[in-house]
């Protein structure tokens, strides 16, 4: 149909560099679109810091002061290196400030724009600033966008005990309806979704439960799911072993260090979507008469299967064969089939799924080889399995929002398992990455170049995030499914295709039989043949699209039959 050209507030998403998609949201909105508000969540390392004390640092011109720019500052980073990470870093078993340094998130949309403002490092550290420019030339009001900056080093309960997070979101989606008499979209990109799903559960405890489902639709017309980890990033497990520096001038082992003290670094591990949380709660509803309780319940596919459905092993580590290894009972079992390796003083490889992973098997298995294991087991359980709202390291079910948008890149080399081994140094530097697993367009590839075997899926995802998290959302879709594909570049309608009414089974890919282009990026849209009453979901998949590391610029793309 006929694109739609309304005089109010545009979904605009800028899916990647040069491209911006114009969509217009709600189209069963009945109300004034004008009186709709955007609402920004931000991803991982997406907002600023600001420093909130004075830190004098030796041996360097340049001291930290109150409301100085801390993250990211390259300027101080580059000339004052453990002052910034004095700054940076948080106490990890209690995730509290440095003495010295405390740093808070700033406020407004400067915080999500660019991160390190300048000349030159502006552009380079852009987020959402030309989203924002565009809205602008669009003529929506200032008070029309709203960001919600958050500290992204805190777990979701810390949020809420130190910075009163989670109140003042629903403040905020309840001010939007009373200056601007409509509900609000919802723009969450990467972590940023993690963190509007956590605030979903917890408002639960919030709002009677007969009043739940309507303060949702009063407040949230429409939630775009932008680059969502829904069932985590293998990227995670490889910045907590050794290291994830995202392009700064810092060591991996510094990177280490700075990751593994925020509670949010787990936030983003690899979940098996076949296992389910057990609610902390239950301990409190039984009268504590409950003796036991269990961080997962799994379904039978999880142990009849391989790989926790990813397309391989997250983890493949070697740890040395010694005489106290068998003292450590929680790989004693693993490696028991190795027992000729041990025997002969060799190394022994173990393998971990994604389960073995978010349920802390793989942390407790190499506690005796790395130091910071038992510090992540601890965040693990106290901000995660522990958590009373939620536990996070679970899969997604569909948000009770009218609308959802779940919108990602595909067909990008991305990392989908590692291959670890003693680097021989000391502890950050105490790991290695000797291979790395990657999809690549339906197939699984090492390093070297070589055909893994696994269990590859339909596409490979966005760079960052592996297509069989990306897609997680598709099974939010209904049993009958409309696809259309089109050419991302302006088109006259010739080149769509179109399939109704095609069968969908959960937990299945939805994958179209439709013809492709090699020289052509084309973005598929899936959506529900038949309206859920109320509800309306939509999956868009782009094909050499990234969402979830890189910025977002400027060209516009019309789609004018979609």
């Amino acid at each position: 149909m006929p694109r739609l050209l309304l005089p109010s507030l545009p979904a605009l998403l800028l899916l990647r560099p040069n491209v911006v998609v114009v969509v217009f949201a709600g189209q069963d909105f009945t109300g004034d679109y004008s009186k709709l508000s955007g609402i920004i969540i931000p991803g991982f390392a997406s907002t600023q810091l600001r420093a909130w004390s004075f830190l004098d640092c030796p041996f360097s011109p340049l001291d930290f002061n109150p409301l100085d720019l801390v993250w990211l500052d390259t300027t101080k980073l580059l000339s004052a290196v453990n002052c910034w990470l004095k700054c940076m870093l948080l106490e990890p078993y209690n995730q509290t400030d440095n003495p010295e340094c405390k740093s808070r998130p700033d406020s407004g949309l400067s915080a999500i724009t660019e991160l390190d403002p300048g000349y030159i490092t502006g552009p380079l550290s852009s987020v959402w600033k030309e989203w924002i420019k565009w809205c602008i030339e669009f003529g929506i009001e200032a008070n029309a966008i709203i960001a919600v900056p958050y500290d992204w080093r805190l777990s979701p309960s810390k949020l809420e005990e130190r910075d009163l997070y989670f109140h003042k979101l629903k403040l905020t989606f309840e001010t939007a309806l009373k200056l601007r008499g409509g509900p609000s979209l919802v723009f969450a990109h990467s972590l940023g979704n993690n963190v509007f799903r956590y605030f979903l559960e917890w408002l639960k405890l919030e709002i009677p439960p007969k009043h739940y489902n309507q303060w949702l639709d009063e407040h949230i017309h429409a939630y775009f799911a932008v680059g969502a980890p829904l069932l985590g990033a293998t990227e995670t497990v490889k910045a907590v072993l050794s290291g994830l520096t995202f392009g700064l001038p810092v060591s991996e082992g510094t990177a280490r260090l700075m990751v593994n003290s925020f509670a949010s670094s787990l936030w983003m591990l690899p979940v098996s979507k076949h296992c389910r949380g057990d609610s902390v709660y239950w301990k409190h509803f039984s009268g504590g008469r409950r003796k036991s309780y269990k961080t997962y319940d799994c379904d039978e596919k999880e142990f009849q299967g391989n790989f926790s459905g990813w397309p391989t092993n997250i983890v493949n580590i070697e740890v040395p064969s010694t005489p106290g290894f068998y003292a450590y009972p929680s790989v004693t079992d693993v490696v028991e089939t190795n027992l000729s390796s041990a025997e002969c003083g060799l190394s022994t490889q173990l393998s971990f799924s994604a389960r073995e992973i978010s349920d802390g098997t793989f942390f407790k298995a190499i506690e005796h080889y790395d130091p910071d294991s038992k510090l992540l087991l601890h965040q693990l359980q106290k901000s995660y399995h522990g958590d009373p709202v939620l536990n996070p390291l679970t899969p997604w079910d569909r948000p009770p929002i009218k609308n959802i948008f779940c919108i990602y890149g595909t067909e990008l080399k991305t990392e989908v398992g590692y291959y670890f081994a003693p680097s021989g140094k000391p502890y950050p530097d105490n790991w290695i990455i000797t291979d790395v697993i990657y999809e690549v367009e339906g197939s699984l590839f090492s390093r070297s170049g070589n055909l893994v075997e696994g269990n590859p899926g339909a596409a490979s995802g966005d760079e960052t995030v592996p297509y069989h998290s990306l897609s997680w959302c598709k099974n939010w879709l209904g049993p009958k499914v409309n696809i259309t594909r089109a050419p991302q570049a302006e088109h006259d309608g010739s080149d769509v295709q179109v399939e109704l009414n095609v069968e969908h089974t959960y937990d299945e890919d939805i994958i179209p039989n439709m013809t492709r282009s090699p020289r052509v990026k084309y973005i598929t849209y899936y959506e529900d043949s038949e309206t859920i009453p109320g509800k309306r979901t939509a999956v868009w998949e782009l094909d050499k699209d990234f969402f979830s590391r890189n910025t977002f610029t400027n060209r516009l793309v019309s789609y004018d039959y979609i």
